[in-house]
C-alpha cells in the first residue's frame, strides 16, 4: 500500500494520494508509526542474532534463535535448535540474549524502549 504510492509518487511528484484501506482514509502518520514499529522490530532481531553470533553460534542458528525468541514462536533452524533439538545445549550468554528477546517480544519492544528513555521518568 505505502509502497505503490511511492511508486506513484516518483511518477507523479505534484499528485495528491490518499491511503485506504477497507474503505477507510489511512493518514500516513499512522503509516509511519507502523513502518517505524516494524524497523525496531526487525533491528531488535538483528541485534539480538548478532549478540548470539558473538557466543560462537552459526548465522542459521543465531538468526532463527534470535526470530524464535522475539516472535515467541516454535523452534529455530539448524543442527542446535532445530526441531529435533532444543535451547539447553547453547553456552549461558546466549540463553541470557534469548530470554531478553523473549521478554521483549512479549512485552512489547516499544514499551521496554520507552522506561530506557530519560524523558519518560521526568514526569
Amino acid at each position: 500500500m505505502l509502497l505503490i504510492k511511492q511508486l506513484k509518487l516518483l511518477v507523479h511528484p505534484k499528485a495528491v494520494w490518499s491511503q485506504s484501506y477497507g474503505g477507510k482514509k489511512v493518514d500516513d502518520q499512522l503509516l509511519g508509526n507502523v513502518l517505524a514499529f516494524c524497523f525496531i522490530y526487525f533491528a531488535t532481531i538483528a541485534f539480538i542474532a548478532m549478540a548470539l553470533s558473538f557466543c560462537e553460534l552459526d548465522l542459521v542458528t543465531a538468526v532463527t534463535g534470535a526470530a524464535t525468541a522475539v516472535a515467541n514462536v516454535g523452534p529455530g533452524l539448524g543442527s542446535i535448535i532445530g526441531p529435533a533439538g532444543n535451547f539447553s545445549t547453547l553456552p549461558d550468554a546466549a540463553k541470557w540474549w534469548l530470554s531478553l528477546g523473549m521478554l521483549m517480544g512479549r512485552l512489547e519492544i516499544l514499551t521496554l524502549l520507552i522506561l530506557f528513555t530519560p524523558s519518560y521518568w521526568r514526569y
